[in-house]
Protein backbone atom coordinates (compact mmCIF):
# COMPACT_ATOMS: atom_id res chain seq x y z
CA UNK A 1 0.00 0.00 0.00
CA UNK A 2 1.77 3.06 -1.33
CA UNK A 3 -1.32 5.61 -0.70
CA UNK A 4 -4.23 6.03 1.12
CA UNK A 5 -6.52 8.72 0.26
CA UNK A 6 -10.53 9.18 1.45
CA UNK A 7 -11.08 5.79 0.55
CA UNK A 8 -9.03 5.06 -1.72
CA UNK A 9 -5.90 2.77 -2.01
CA UNK A 10 -3.20 2.63 -4.27
CA UNK A 11 -1.27 -0.45 -4.24
CA UNK A 12 2.01 -1.21 -5.85
CA UNK A 13 1.50 -4.71 -7.75
CA UNK A 14 4.59 -6.92 -8.24
CA UNK A 15 4.66 -10.33 -9.86
CA UNK A 16 5.02 -13.32 -7.94
CA UNK A 17 8.81 -13.90 -7.33
CA UNK A 18 9.56 -9.60 -7.50
CA UNK A 19 8.95 -8.43 -3.93
CA UNK A 20 11.89 -6.54 -2.92
CA UNK A 21 13.71 -6.52 -6.30
CA UNK A 22 15.68 -3.24 -6.70
CA UNK A 23 13.69 -0.86 -9.20
CA UNK A 24 15.89 -0.24 -12.63
CA UNK A 25 13.02 2.61 -14.52
CA UNK A 26 9.96 2.29 -15.55
CA UNK A 27 10.46 0.79 -18.82
CA UNK A 28 11.57 -2.57 -16.85
CA UNK A 29 8.41 -2.09 -14.74
CA UNK A 30 6.32 -2.41 -17.83
CA UNK A 31 8.38 -5.41 -19.16
CA UNK A 32 7.76 -7.18 -15.64
CA UNK A 33 4.28 -6.16 -15.08
CA UNK A 34 4.69 -4.32 -11.66
CA UNK A 35 2.28 -1.31 -11.56
CA UNK A 36 0.15 0.72 -9.54
CA UNK A 37 -3.88 -0.40 -9.00
CA UNK A 38 -6.31 1.48 -7.02
CA UNK A 39 -8.25 -0.37 -5.09
CA UNK A 40 -11.42 -0.03 -2.47
CA UNK A 41 -11.95 -1.82 1.40
CA UNK A 42 -14.05 -5.00 0.49
CA UNK A 43 -17.21 -4.56 3.04
CA UNK A 44 -16.12 -8.07 4.61
CA UNK A 45 -13.04 -6.18 5.96
CA UNK A 46 -15.71 -4.40 7.85
CA UNK A 47 -13.46 -1.25 10.63
CA UNK A 48 -10.18 -2.98 9.55
CA UNK A 49 -8.11 -0.21 9.01
CA UNK A 50 -5.52 0.11 6.22
CA UNK A 51 -2.74 2.12 6.31
CA UNK A 52 0.03 2.88 4.02
CA UNK A 53 2.70 0.22 4.42
CA UNK A 54 0.25 -2.51 4.65
CA UNK A 55 0.73 -5.74 2.21
CA UNK A 56 -2.19 -6.47 0.65
CA UNK A 57 -4.49 -9.24 -1.51
CA UNK A 58 -6.50 -8.01 -4.22
CA UNK A 59 -9.65 -9.20 -6.13
CA UNK A 60 -11.36 -7.48 -9.09
CA UNK A 61 -9.29 -5.57 -11.70
CA UNK A 62 -6.25 -5.70 -11.40
CA UNK A 63 -4.80 -3.93 -14.47
CA UNK A 64 -4.18 -0.44 -13.37
CA UNK A 65 -5.58 1.07 -16.12
CA UNK A 66 -7.41 4.14 -15.71
CA UNK A 67 -11.05 4.23 -14.25
CA UNK A 68 -10.81 0.61 -12.65
CA UNK A 69 -11.05 -0.56 -9.47
CA UNK A 70 -9.81 -3.37 -7.55
CA UNK A 71 -11.05 -4.27 -4.04
CA UNK A 72 -8.76 -5.46 -0.82
CA UNK A 73 -9.38 -8.52 0.37
CA UNK A 74 -7.23 -9.43 2.87
CA UNK A 75 -4.38 -7.57 5.40
CA UNK A 76 -1.13 -9.50 5.72
CA UNK A 77 0.30 -10.00 9.09
CA UNK A 78 2.06 -7.05 10.11
CA UNK A 79 5.85 -6.51 10.94
CA UNK A 80 5.76 -3.74 13.15
CA UNK A 81 2.59 -0.94 13.31
CA UNK A 82 3.66 2.95 14.19
CA UNK A 83 0.96 3.83 16.19
CA UNK A 84 0.12 7.24 18.27
CA UNK A 85 -3.38 7.81 20.65
CA UNK A 86 -5.83 10.25 19.77
CA UNK A 87 -5.47 12.42 21.84
CA UNK A 88 -7.78 14.57 24.72
CA UNK A 89 -8.46 17.34 21.91
CA UNK A 90 -10.00 14.61 20.05
CA UNK A 91 -12.43 13.34 22.54
CA UNK A 92 -11.49 9.76 21.37
CA UNK A 93 -10.50 8.84 25.33
CA UNK A 94 -7.22 7.41 23.92
CA UNK A 95 -8.10 5.28 21.49
CA UNK A 96 -5.29 4.01 18.97
CA UNK A 97 -4.79 4.96 15.39
CA UNK A 98 -2.55 3.26 13.28
CA UNK A 99 0.19 5.44 11.27
CA UNK A 100 2.53 3.56 9.15
CA UNK A 101 2.87 -0.73 8.46
CA UNK A 102 5.50 -2.65 8.09
CA UNK A 103 8.16 0.02 8.89
CA UNK A 104 11.85 -0.53 9.95
CA UNK A 105 13.14 2.84 10.84
CA UNK A 106 11.97 5.77 12.08
CA UNK A 107 13.71 8.99 10.59
CA UNK A 108 12.90 12.00 13.45
CA UNK A 109 13.50 14.91 11.28
CA UNK A 110 14.00 18.17 13.82
CA UNK A 111 15.63 21.44 12.49
CA UNK A 112 17.89 22.97 14.92
CA UNK A 113 17.04 26.29 14.27
CA UNK A 114 13.66 27.81 13.08
CA UNK A 115 11.82 26.42 13.90
CA UNK A 116 13.83 25.52 17.34
CA UNK A 117 13.93 21.60 18.53
CA UNK A 118 11.44 20.18 20.65
CA UNK A 119 12.82 17.59 22.84
CA UNK A 120 9.47 16.78 24.41
CA UNK A 121 8.13 15.77 20.91
CA UNK A 122 11.62 14.33 20.04
CA UNK A 123 10.91 12.12 22.92
CA UNK A 124 7.49 11.13 22.57
CA UNK A 125 8.18 9.72 18.55
CA UNK A 126 11.58 7.49 20.42
CA UNK A 127 8.59 6.06 22.32
CA UNK A 128 6.78 5.55 19.87
CA UNK A 129 9.50 3.97 18.15
CA UNK A 130 10.02 1.70 20.89
CA UNK A 131 6.74 0.54 20.99
CA UNK A 132 6.61 -0.32 18.02
CA UNK A 133 10.21 -1.79 17.63
CA UNK A 134 11.36 -0.13 14.58
CA UNK A 135 14.58 1.45 14.67
CA UNK A 136 14.51 5.26 15.56
CA UNK A 137 16.95 7.81 13.74
CA UNK A 138 17.50 11.39 14.62
CA UNK A 139 18.17 13.70 11.36
CA UNK A 140 18.96 17.05 12.21
CA UNK A 141 18.61 19.33 9.83
CA UNK A 142 19.71 23.22 9.57
CA UNK A 143 22.65 23.25 10.90
CA UNK A 144 24.43 25.90 9.00
CA UNK A 145 21.65 27.91 12.04
CA UNK A 146 22.69 26.22 15.09
CA UNK A 147 25.25 24.07 16.33
CA UNK A 148 23.97 20.14 16.84
CA UNK A 149 25.91 19.57 19.78
CA UNK A 150 23.68 20.26 22.70
CA UNK A 151 20.68 18.34 21.09
CA UNK A 152 23.48 15.35 20.15
CA UNK A 153 24.41 15.19 23.65
CA UNK A 154 21.21 14.98 25.40
CA UNK A 155 20.23 11.93 23.15
CA UNK A 156 23.98 10.29 23.72
CA UNK A 157 22.80 8.28 26.58
CA UNK A 158 20.18 6.65 24.15
CA UNK A 159 22.85 5.60 21.24
CA UNK A 160 20.01 6.77 18.67
CA UNK A 161 22.53 7.12 15.82
CA UNK A 162 21.91 10.46 14.30
CA UNK A 163 22.82 12.78 11.29
CA UNK A 164 23.60 16.05 10.73
CA UNK A 165 22.25 18.15 7.11
CA UNK A 166 22.70 21.72 6.36
CA UNK A 167 21.16 23.35 3.48
CA UNK A 168 23.03 22.81 0.37
CA UNK A 169 25.12 20.22 1.71
CA UNK A 170 25.53 16.35 0.41
CA UNK A 171 23.37 14.05 1.60
CA UNK A 172 25.24 10.79 1.22
CA UNK A 173 24.93 9.75 4.81
CA UNK A 174 21.20 9.80 4.96
CA UNK A 175 21.41 7.56 1.89
CA UNK A 176 23.21 5.66 3.10
CA UNK A 177 21.10 4.92 5.85
CA UNK A 178 17.91 4.67 4.21
CA UNK A 179 19.18 2.72 1.32
CA UNK A 180 16.98 -0.77 0.89
CA UNK A 181 15.15 -0.15 4.35
CA UNK A 182 11.73 0.95 4.84
CA UNK A 183 11.69 3.99 6.56
CA UNK A 184 9.08 6.30 7.60
CA UNK A 185 9.63 10.31 8.06
CA UNK A 186 8.26 12.27 11.00
CA UNK A 187 8.74 15.49 12.02
CA UNK A 188 7.18 18.94 12.88
CA UNK A 189 6.15 21.23 9.69
CA UNK A 190 9.04 23.87 8.63
CA UNK A 191 12.01 20.98 9.68
CA UNK A 192 12.26 20.62 5.96
CA UNK A 193 10.77 17.10 5.69
CA UNK A 194 9.61 17.80 2.47
CA UNK A 195 12.88 18.88 1.36
CA UNK A 196 14.53 16.11 2.20
CA UNK A 197 12.19 13.73 0.65
CA UNK A 198 12.51 15.90 -2.89
CA UNK A 199 16.36 15.70 -2.68
CA UNK A 200 16.03 11.84 -1.61
CA UNK A 201 13.80 11.36 -4.45
CA UNK A 202 13.83 13.26 -7.75
CA UNK A 203 9.92 12.63 -8.80
CA UNK A 204 8.23 12.79 -5.67
CA UNK A 205 7.51 16.46 -6.13
CA UNK A 206 6.35 16.83 -2.20
CA UNK A 207 5.32 20.59 -1.39
CA UNK A 208 7.54 22.69 0.50
CA UNK A 209 6.00 24.94 3.34
CA UNK A 210 8.10 27.97 5.38
CA UNK A 211 8.18 28.75 8.41
CA UNK A 212 6.02 31.70 9.73
CA UNK A 213 8.00 34.49 11.16
CA UNK A 214 5.50 34.96 14.27
CA UNK A 215 4.24 31.78 15.44
CA UNK A 216 8.08 30.24 14.52
CA UNK A 217 5.74 26.98 12.61
CA UNK A 218 5.58 25.55 9.51
CA UNK A 219 1.96 25.36 8.05
CA UNK A 220 1.01 21.36 6.70
CA UNK A 221 1.83 20.92 3.04
CA UNK A 222 1.40 17.05 3.11
CA UNK A 223 -1.49 15.78 4.19
CA UNK A 224 -1.27 12.36 3.84
CA UNK A 225 1.45 9.83 4.02
CA UNK A 226 3.02 8.36 0.88
CA UNK A 227 5.35 5.30 0.23
CA UNK A 228 7.97 6.39 -2.28
CA UNK A 229 10.71 4.30 -3.99
CA UNK A 230 14.35 5.19 -3.76
CA UNK A 231 16.18 5.11 -7.03
CA UNK A 232 18.96 3.46 -5.10
CA UNK A 233 16.70 0.91 -3.34
CA UNK A 234 14.62 0.59 -0.20
CA UNK A 235 11.34 3.02 0.26
CA UNK A 236 10.92 6.15 2.67
CA UNK A 237 7.59 6.86 3.79
CA UNK A 238 6.41 10.56 3.95
CA UNK A 239 3.66 11.77 6.50
CA UNK A 240 2.16 15.11 7.43
CA UNK A 241 3.63 17.68 9.57
CA UNK A 242 3.11 16.43 13.14
CA UNK A 243 2.21 18.93 16.15
CA UNK A 244 1.65 16.31 18.73
CA UNK A 245 1.29 12.36 19.32
CA UNK A 246 -0.41 10.86 22.13
CA UNK A 247 0.94 7.52 24.02
CA UNK A 248 -1.96 6.95 25.93
CA UNK A 249 -1.65 3.33 24.50
CA UNK A 250 2.02 2.58 25.39
CA UNK A 251 2.82 0.71 28.71
CA UNK A 252 5.71 1.47 31.65
CA UNK A 253 7.09 -1.95 30.58
CA UNK A 254 7.51 -1.02 26.87
CA UNK A 255 9.38 2.45 27.49
CA UNK A 256 11.38 0.18 30.29
CA UNK A 257 12.67 -2.64 27.87
CA UNK A 258 14.68 0.19 25.92
CA UNK A 259 16.50 0.02 29.27
CA UNK A 260 17.96 -3.23 30.04
CA UNK A 261 20.69 -1.62 32.11
CA UNK A 262 17.80 -0.52 34.25
CA UNK A 263 15.17 -3.33 34.33
CA UNK A 264 16.86 -5.51 37.26
CA UNK A 265 17.00 -2.35 39.22
CA UNK A 266 13.04 -2.31 38.99
CA UNK A 267 12.76 -5.52 41.03
CA UNK A 268 12.66 -3.52 44.38
CA UNK A 269 10.39 -1.20 43.37
CA UNK A 270 6.77 -1.00 44.96
CA UNK A 271 4.03 -2.49 43.03
CA UNK A 272 3.04 -0.71 40.32
CA UNK A 273 5.51 1.94 40.17
CA UNK A 274 5.88 4.62 37.77
CA UNK A 275 9.45 5.18 38.08
CA UNK A 276 9.00 8.69 39.00
CA UNK A 277 8.54 8.90 42.38
CA UNK A 278 10.85 9.17 45.40
CA UNK A 279 10.06 5.64 46.11
CA UNK A 280 11.27 4.35 42.98
CA UNK A 281 14.22 2.06 43.61
CA UNK A 282 16.38 2.82 40.41
CA UNK A 283 17.83 5.60 42.40
CA UNK A 284 19.31 3.13 44.55
CA UNK A 285 20.59 0.72 41.67
CA UNK A 286 22.33 3.86 39.76
CA UNK A 287 23.75 5.01 43.14
CA UNK A 288 25.18 1.37 43.46
CA UNK A 289 27.21 1.61 39.95
CA UNK A 290 24.87 -0.75 38.02
CA UNK A 291 23.78 2.04 35.13
CA UNK A 292 25.08 5.55 34.47
CA UNK A 293 22.63 8.47 35.96
CA UNK A 294 21.99 10.12 32.32
CA UNK A 295 20.31 6.44 31.49
CA UNK A 296 17.89 7.15 34.71
CA UNK A 297 17.58 10.45 33.41
CA UNK A 298 16.49 9.65 29.92
CA UNK A 299 14.40 6.94 30.95
CA UNK A 300 12.53 9.41 33.38
CA UNK A 301 12.13 12.01 30.54
CA UNK A 302 10.75 9.55 28.37
CA UNK A 303 8.29 7.89 30.74
CA UNK A 304 6.57 11.53 31.59
CA UNK A 305 7.08 12.66 27.98
CA UNK A 306 3.76 9.71 28.07
CA UNK A 307 1.83 12.48 30.08
CA UNK A 308 -0.38 14.59 28.55
CA UNK A 309 -0.12 14.88 24.51
CA UNK A 310 0.71 18.23 23.60
CA UNK A 311 4.37 19.61 23.59
CA UNK A 312 5.35 22.40 25.40
CA UNK A 313 5.30 24.73 22.74
CA UNK A 314 1.61 23.35 21.42
CA UNK A 315 0.22 23.20 25.28
CA UNK A 316 1.33 27.42 25.08
CA UNK A 317 -0.47 27.76 21.92
CA UNK A 318 -3.33 25.75 21.57
CA UNK A 319 -2.30 23.88 18.28
CA UNK A 320 -3.75 21.59 16.24
CA UNK A 321 -3.02 18.20 16.78
CA UNK A 322 -2.04 15.39 14.55
CA UNK A 323 -3.54 15.11 11.29
CA UNK A 324 -4.98 11.92 10.43
CA UNK A 325 -2.50 9.98 8.42
CA UNK A 326 -4.29 6.91 7.89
Amino acid sequence: MIAVDRGRYTCLVEPVGERGRRRKDRADDIATGRRTVVAMKARELGRKGIVVGDRVALVGDVSGRPDTLARVVRVEPRTSMLRRSADDTDNTDGIERPVVANAEQLVIVTALADPPPRPRMIDRMLVAAFDADIEPMLCLTKSDLAAPDDLVALYAPLGVPYVVIQKGGDLDELRERVRDRVSVLVGHSGVGKSTLVNALVPDANRAVSHVNAVTGRGRHTSTSAVALELPGGGWIIDTPGVRSFGLAHVSVETVLAGFPDLVEGTVHCPKGCTHLSEECALDAWVAAGHAGPARLESLRRLLASREGTADDDQARSGADPLPDLG
